[in-house]
């Protein structure tokens, strides 16, 4: 049973040397150097349910998303996502992935989502949607990059500091 298992992985060793030998690596430049040179090649990861998952975040939301094929519909911590965000801005911000990919109305949506407002909750269902489109179909990836919708906004609200009304505000000052 051990030789069934290593015969796939001596068949990429000897690949990996082909392509080694094929990249024309200049004199006195290292195996790691041509490795980095070669093109990341993403796969598709897909569970046994034929879902694909993506983690979103957005100030202090974080968003566990599943999509797997069918008619479009997008639940968000059991309810629909027109009931629970309640605003069409909200809702386009939610949709913009599949606008990116063409993909409207092809995909299920299931999420989970905790911490934050229903803004910072919306970025995240979108970050999550965007990841796990990609991790659905790596072919997606070329569209949404552009967009930004794989990366992660950092922006976060400022801490307030000692001897102010809020982070910059000062106390309203008083001549007499």
């Amino acid at each position: 049973m051990a030789n069934t298992e290593q015969a796939p992985l001596e068949g990429l060793e000897a690949l990996k040397n082909i392509v080694l030998d094929d990249a024309a690596a200049p004199a006195g430049e290292s195996v790691e150097a041509v490795q980095s040179t070669l093109p990341m090649v993403r796969e598709k990861k897909i569970d046994a349910q034929g879902r694909a998952y993506g983690t979103g975040k957005r100030k202090a939301a974080i968003a566990r998303v599943w999509i797997k094929p069918g008619k479009g519909s997008i639940t968000v911590n059991g309810r629909l996502a027109s009931d629970y965000f309640a605003s069409a801005v909200r809702e386009m911000v939610i949709a913009q992935p599949f606008e990116a990919t063409n993909t409207k109305g092809q995909f299920d949506v299931v999420c989970t989502v905790k911490g934050g407002g229903l803004s910072g909750q919306a970025g995240a269902v979108r970050h999550g949607i965007a990841r796990a489109l990609q991790a659905f179909d790596p072919e997606m990836r070329p569209m949404m990059k552009p967009l930004g919708l794989l990366t992660r906004d950092a922006r976060r609200v400022e801490r307030k500091k000692f001897g102010r009304a809020k982070a910059r505000r000062s106390f309203q000052f008083s001549k007499r």
